[in-house]
């Protein structure tokens, strides 16, 4: 029986790029196929152009055996092949329902939308692939994990048979993405077939029965899952040997560097976010932030750069009073700032590389001169910063916008850490990274801290907090429930105090 997708000799190319360089694909019925590869190595190219978005230069794509001209996603569609994307396609106000049929529309006597046929059919769907979806609520209600199951059932109530699932896990919790797993497992089980793109080694190996990995847009190895290993899929990614676990010496603690006080902060619909912590942050130490998205982690560092506004509290920054100090403030006295979205609060996407390395420092000397820019002393600090901090680009004056993910994330940390830094805040640094771009962040916060800064490290996972904290903090529900020596943590214990449960055990803050 042929494959059910077959790509022949696939080759995209973009003005200085080239995306796919003559990749052939194979994938079985009832196969969870794993494409891995690091940001700019051509995955999400390769499944847009499978996908109808882009066009291919050359190449051929077989659906069961038969040649296939897919040259728009409802062509992809037609042909069984459906994809969702690592930014969901949405409508926010409409329920889930009227996501759902959306072009597809279910109409009786061919005058009015069929919502109740379109929603028995979605909770058919639902219950038949453990989805569990409310057909009437409300998109902008649902918890992100809850979104990307209606962008699958919307490929299921269109009948696609070849799921497409781009980075899928870059925005859920562990939790979320165990759970999407299960509904992975019961898709392959009935008979569908899916892809999985992703850069994350352990995922890979515990959903995939193959792994193909993409390098430079070609493929440079495919493996059965039982074959791989951490360490053999991160060579063939990077192409060289790479540090899964950073090295660090012992931290050598000085004083506070940032001292947080009884801390309220309430979130963008008044509702309380941060319920009155109380924590520090030592010169020359590492305190990781852990916990589930959405417990008030995003609004304490929005409030602790100046981003949001307190509503009781302290917040003393190398001893000086920050509570009320707007972001430049807060960065003129030393703080240096990775935040959790890159592209929305630490990049301007159509600006070049050169300019966004400037965000925050260019009315100064030496880029300023009253009120003129310096463009030679701008541009000769970019090309130093580019080349420090192995920021992939054709230009600096390339459109930041056109940088892999990784790239665009080192472009923020070169504008942040090229600066004098008492304390460094950085929150979900490595998200949506592969693995060679989360081994050169990692190893340069351990460097801020070897420096004498302090470290202030926000993350969801738990492998990226254990692996850097010197301590260890946990928040649920906006507050902190324990904070704890990094050595004495166990995944196991921190897993329960991020679900809110409190158990006995020694602490040191």
């Amino acid at each position: 029986m042929p494959p059910i997708l077959e790509l022949r000799g696939m080759t995209k190319a973009f003005p200085g790029v080239l995306a796919n360089d003559h990749i052939d694909l194979t994938l079985a019925q009832g196969e969870i196929l794993a494409l891995l590869g690091e940001n700019g190595a051509g995955k999400t190219t390769l499944m847009n152009v499978l996908y109808g978005l882009y066009a291919p230069d050359e190449g051929e794509i077989l659906v069961r055996g038969e040649k296939a001209e897919i040259r728009d996603p409802n062509d992809a569609i037609r042909r069984g092949i459906g994809m969702v994307h690592q930014h969901f396609m949405l409508v926010p106000v409409f329920t889930v329902t009227e996501n759902v049929m959306l072009g597809v529309e279910s109409m009786r006597a061919g005058v009015f939308l069929d919502r109740q046929a379109a929603a028995e059919r979605i909770r058919e769907i639902s219950g038949r692939f453990g989805l569990e979806v409310d057909p009437e609520a409300m998109v902008e209600d649902l918890p992100v994990g809850l979104q990307q199951r209606v962008e699958i059932i919307k490929l299921l109530y269109r009948e696609a048979e070849v799921l497409i699932l781009d980075e899928p896990t870059s925005v859920l919790t562990p939790q979320e993405a165990d759970e999407l797993f299960k509904v992975i497992r019961s898709l392959v089980a009935q008979g569908k077939s899916v892809i999985f793109i992703s850069h994350k080694l352990k995922e890979v190996l515990a959903i995939a029965d193959r792994i193909v990995v993409l390098r430079g847009g070609k493929v440079v190895g495919s493996v059965p899952v039982e074959q791989a290993t951490e360490q053999s899929l991160a060579k063939m990614m990077v192409g060289r040997d790479v540090l899964l676990t950073v090295e660090r010496k012992p931290a050598k603690p000085g004083e506070a560097v940032l001292d947080v006080a009884d801390l309220q902060v309430k979130d963008d619909h008044g509702h309380p976010a941060v319920r009155g912590i109380t924590f520090q942050v030592r010169a020359g130490e590492i305190l990781g932030v852990a916990g589930v998205q959405g417990n008030g982690q995003t609004q304490l560092v929005e409030a602790l750069t100046g981003l949001r506004r307190v509503e009781s509290g302290r917040i003393l920054i190398t001893g000086q009073d920050m509570t009320r100090a707007s972001p430049r403030q807060v960065e003129a006295i030393g703080t240096s700032h990775v935040p959790e979205d890159r592209q929305r609060d630490g990049l301007v996407l159509p600006f070049p590389v050169v300019e966004n390395l400037v965000l925050n420092t260019y009315y100064a000397p030496p880029y300023a001169k009253g009120a003129l820019l310096q463009e030679k002393a701008i541009a000769e600090s970019a090309t130093e910063q580019v080349e420090r901090y192995d920021v992939r680009t054709p230009s600096i004056y390339e459109p930041v916008s056109n940088l892999s993910g990784g790239n665009q994330q080192k472009v923020i940390v070169a504008r942040e850490f090229s600066r004098p830094t008492r304390l460094v805040i950085a929150s979900q640094p490595t998200r949506g990274l592969d693995v060679g771009s989360i081994e050169y962040i990692h190893g340069r916060l351990v460097e801020k801290r070897d420096e004498g800064a302090a470290v202030l490290l926000v993350s969801s996972e738990l492998d990226e907090i254990l692996s850097l904290s010197d301590r260890i903090a946990v928040m649920f529900g906006g507050e902190i429930l324990d904070i704890m020596p990094g050595s004495a943590a166990t995944k196991e214990q921190l897993g329960l105090l991020m679900a809110g449960v409190r158990q006995p055990a020694p602490s040191a803050a």
